[in-house]
């Protein structure tokens, strides 16, 4: 047995929010002790996340001072003190062009289809894990992490000529940008249908309407503000616009894999590009074509 992946953490306003930390510290060495799964102490860490308030407080664990860090790998996912992800997006990106490098002295031959199972398989899972958590906002997060993609299209002979949303149409490789909006969309479809057991209430509050008829489905998002940008890309502020944009069909499918097929054909515009473009598609027959496929599926 170890006492691993241990996390203790509160909101620290005042003096007694120290306290009562530190008093939660001796409790957990207290039983640890008692039952002899004794912490590695060297290898914890205390984070100050927020104002600068608390950042000059210090906290023991037995007699050892616990270091103070700035960034912490848990479960994969590279957090900072400031919640930004490019420290993350930095380890990804480095990860997935070492797995590109290896592909590239690998292979002698390449094809769409061979590049296609290779990124999907063995690179674009470095970019893509847990990335509902660290969704980038950041302009040069976005591009950093698109532009392993954008290499990995270039590598296949013949394609290099070709701008980097006709290069993905070919390969019909969707970007990553896409991608990670889709699973966005998974998360909170799976949220208000009750796939997750979780009270989904306060993280992503239905909309209110006074009136009798509300333009759009009937499973609207709230829109709260928000002061900080952080905040303002928070998951449950980031998706209301898009998820509010979707129209009946698509909200109220009936799985989750048909809900997956519908997104993808009503946002068929947006799957090569990497800025969500917000609305119904541009040809109004196209949209009305998507809306009869809807009721058939």
């Amino acid at each position: 047995m170890y006492a691993d992946d241990t996390k203790l953490f509160r909101r620290i306003d005042d003096d007694c929010d120290r306290a009562a930390l530190q008093k939660d510290l001796d409790h957990l060495s207290t039983w640890s002790e008692q039952w002899q799964l004794r912490f590695n102490v060297d290898k914890c860490n205390i984070m100050h996340i927020g104002g600068s308030r608390n950042l000059k407080a210090s906290y023991t664990m037995g007699s050892t001072t616990l270091q103070a860090t700035n960034e912490e790998k848990d479960l994969g996912i590279w957090i900072e003190s400031s919640v930004k992800p490019s420290n993350h997006v930095a380890h990804a990106v480095t990860k997935a062009n070492q797995m590109l490098g290896l592909i590239r002295r690998t292979f002698t031959y390449m094809d769409c289809e061979l590049m296609k199972q290779l990124f999907t398989n063995v690179v674009r899972p470095h970019l893509e894990y847990g990335n509902v958590v660290w969704h980038p906002f950041l302009k040069q997060d976005i591009e950093l992490l698109e532009g392993v993609q954008h290499r990995a299209t270039r590598m296949v002979p013949g394609l290099a000529k070709f701008p980097y949303a006709e290069r993905l149409r070919k390969m019909d490789l969707p970007s990553l940008a896409y991608r990670r909006t889709c699973g966005d969309a998974i998360e909170v479809y799976k949220y208000l249908h009750n796939i997750y057991r979780d009270d989904c209430s306060d993280l992503l509050p239905l909309h209110e309407s006074s009136s009798l008829t509300t333009r759009g489905h009937s499973l609207k998002l709230a829109k709260r503000s928000s002061r900080t940008q952080l905040r303002q890309n928070f998951f449950s502020n980031r998706v209301v616009n898009m998820w509010n944009d979707l129209p009946q069909e698509v909200v109220m499918a009936p799985t989750v894999n048909c809900f997956k097929g519908r997104f993808d054909r009503y946002s068929a515009d947006n799957r090569y590009s990497m800025e969500w473009r917000h609305g119904p598609p541009e040809n109004a027959e196209e949209t009305t074509t998507q809306t009869q496929q809807f009721v058939n599926t």
